[in-house]
Formats: structure tokens, C-alpha cells, sequence
């Protein structure tokens, strides 16, 4: 069985790793750690002068990525799972869509992070745009 693990740095993708483990056979699972990195914002930084400063804080962003996604590689791998990780850099629906469509995953695994009321309209929930979308079965973990 080949499984996106979609993570991220809260304790709603702890859950997702922890879900994961519970219920999918090592022996029989493949795991695909996928981090999804959200753009910074260029314009306003541009007019103040701050391109640079936006294009570090956007590299030391993705190399936090790296260390979470190899850090749950390391849980899963301790645990005795084949697994494989990456980082992309854009919005998370679409970009965990389009690596399942890519990747043709049985199963996408991501944590959820209960966002109610305004924030959830204005914000949007990833996980319920991924389960909404995907091509496969999707896996959304609440916390316990």
C-alpha cells in the first residue's frame, strides 16, 4: 500500500504520523512524507526594500521543512516502513493533490486542524479540500 503522509509542524500531523503507524502494516505499507511550504508574499516586501531578507527567511523555511519531513522519516523508518519524503514549495491543496496524482498513492493520510467559524471560511481547510479532490481515499486524523 503506498501512503502520502501529508505533515506539518503541529500536533495534528503527530496524530497523522501516530494513525499511520497504529494502522498501516510496515511490511506491507509504503510512506511518502510529503511538507508543503506556503510562498512569502513579494510585493510588500519589494516596495520596503526587503527582497532579500523575504528570499532567507523563505530558504530557512524550507529547510525547517526538510528537518520535519526527516524527522517523521526517521519515526516511520524506526518502525520499520519504506519510506520517501520531499518538500514542495506552493499551496498546500494543490500541491498534495498534485503529488497524489503524480505518486498514484492508495491512501493520503493528513492531520486535521479543526479550524471553525471565520478562520475556516476565510482561511480554508486543507485537509477537506484534499478529501473533497483527491483521486484516492483520504485519511483526515483528529486529535484525540
Amino acid at each position: 500500500m503506498k501512503v502520502l503522509l501529508g505533515v506539518d509542524d503541529s500536533k495534528f500531523s503527530e496524530a497523522a504520523i501516530e494513525a499511520v503507524t497504529r494502522l498501516m502494516r510496515p511490511e506491507q505499507t509504503e510512506v511518502c512524507v510529503l511538507h508543503v511550504v506556503e510562498p512569502l508574499l513579494l510585493i510588500p516586501y519589494y516596495y520596503m526594500g526587503q527582497v532579500a531578507s523575504l528570499e532567507t527567511a523563505q530558504e530557512k523555511r524550507l529547510a525547517e521543512g526538510k528537518e520535519l519531513v526527516s524527522r517523521a522519516a526517521q519515526r516511520l523508518t524506526q518502525a520499520g516502513y519504506h519510506v520517501q519524503t520531499d518538500v514542495k514549495e506552493g499551496d498546500p491543496r494543490a500541491m498534495i493533490l498534485d503529488y497524489a496524482e503524480a505518486w498514484s498513492p492508495d491512501l493520503i493520510v493528513v492531520g486535521s486542524h479543526g479550524r471553525k467559524g471565520l478562520d475556516r471560511f476565510l482561511i480554508g481547510s486543507v485537509a477537506e479540500s484534499v478529501a473533497r479532490h483527491a483521486a484516492c481515499s483520504v485519511l483526515v486524523v483528529r486529535l484525540r
